[in-house]
């Protein structure tokens, strides 16, 4: 039987102690016989305690003793593997609320639900079964893209990471898979021996590996969950489109968000020593200084991250060059001349100095953009690994030129 996170106040009931002849106050869950007759499932709902079934031992991090249930489950089916829980396709607020917080780094690295095995409708022994990582982001969408279609959910333990990130990071295995079929005892729920994944998860996962393990034969999904439906439909077979990897505008600039939220603490850490470094001059340290000339090299900073992060993903196909820390230079350059040219007129700034700010913001911007390394079909593995031994030499190279310079230029 899988468990879910507590995410209700239902545990003030008493739900957390053994069963008892009483009923909670709240509504109780409805508790569905996936097989029985349609005219028995009320009155099989009606015999079960309002409490639940009796409570099972933890098991993991997300599971607590008791009847505790999370908001997107609205019933749990009675089959032969115990009972599954039946999660809801229409998102709540709630969910669209952990979606931002997320895409701004609030939580980022719990974001997750209990892996295990989930009911879309109303799934029969002969429904497919889509496996899908524990991510709440990944799990949330999926769910929302199959209105209408009853299937199995097998959610593995992927740490609360993506299915493409988990594939190379190997969580995302062939391992986790069959661990999780024989754990959740699917044989005894399908009549089939075939498992959905989705294609991005091939990197992780030997197939012939997962057959020799639980019996089960592993069919490729198309890349998108949107395009599940059809590929349903269509008896699991993917036009075309369905393989094809994009990196569109929408798809850049959703990862702007969190990408500017993780550089909150360095900026401040590097703004700190940005004051300190303007201080430094012919009178040792001077207050005045650090103000007056700080801001122009906190400018030119923010300016970078500016350039990296939103510049390099909203014109990405339109930089020159083809490795992203070169993409991301060309950006902070321009970014550091526009903060020279738009300080034209500040008294702080001189040759030497204005060449310490471009440098700075392209620096910035160069290693800023080699994060999109990682979220693009554009880049191999090696490719990633080949330039950033390449460029983090010449990055710390022209943050240290951009110090000197700063620095000399006080004197």
């Amino acid at each position: 039987m899988v468990k879910v996170a507590m995410e209700t106040d239902q545990s003030s009931c008493g739900c957390n102690e053994p069963q008892q002849n009483r009923c909670c106050s709240s509504k109780p869950l409805e508790m569905l016989p996936m097989y029985a007759p349609e005219d028995h499932r009320q009155t099989a709902a009606d015999d079960v305690p309002c409490c639940g079934p009796p409570a099972g031992p933890a098991s993991g991090m997300h599971e607590k003793p008791g009847y505790i249930v999370c908001r997107f489950v609205e019933a749990f089916a009675d089959t032969p593997a115990g009972l599954v829980p039946r999660v809801k396709t229409r998102l709540a607020p709630q969910d669209h609320l952990g979606t931002l917080r997320v895409r701004v780094g609030i939580g980022r690295n719990d974001y997750k639900v209990a892996p295990g095995l989930y009911a879309l409708g109303w799934p029969d022994a002969n429904a497919p079964v889509l496996v899908t990582a524990n991510y709440k982001l990944s799990f949330d969408f999926l769910r929302s893209q199959l209105a209408g279609v009853h299937a199995w959910l097998l959610v593995l333990d992927t740490r609360g990471i993506n299915v493409w990130c988990a594939a190379g990071k190997g969580t995302f295995g062939a391992r986790e898979i069959i661990d999780r079929v024989r754990s959740t005892r699917l044989d005894q729920l399908v009549n089939h021996r075939k498992l959905i994944l989705p294609q991005l998860g091939a990197p992780g996962v030997a197939a012939r590996q997962v057959k020799k393990g639980c019996g089960f034969e592993v069919v490729w999904g198309p890349i998108r969950a949107s395009d599940l439906p059809a590929f349903l439909a269509a008896g699991c077979t993917a036009e075309e489109k369905m393989r094809r990897v994009t990196f569109s505008m929408a798809e850049r600039m959703v990862l702007v968000p969190v990408e500017l939220a993780l550089t909150r603490k360095p900026l401040l850490w590097a703004a700190l020593a940005i004051f300190l470094l303007s201080g430094v001059g012919p009178h040792v340290f001077s207050t005045s200084a650090a103000w007056g000339r700080g801001v122009l090299a906190v400018l030119a900073c923010v300016a970078g991250v500016l350039a990296g992060c939103l510049a390099v993903p909203c014109l990405l196909p339109w930089i020159p060059g083809r490795a992203f820390a070169f993409k991301g230079a060309l950006a902070g350059l321009a970014a550091g001349l526009v903060v020279v040219l738009a300080m034209a007129a500040n008294p702080n700034l001189t040759g030497m100095s204005a060449a310490a700010l471009i440098a700075l913001a392209t620096a910035v911007s160069s290693y800023l953009a080699m994060n999109f390394t990682g979220t693009t079909p554009f880049t191999s593995p090696t490719g990633v690994e080949k330039e950033m031994r390449r460029a983090i030499p010449l990055q710390i190279g022209a943050i240290l030129l951009a110090a000197g310079l700063w620095i000399g230029a006080a004197f």
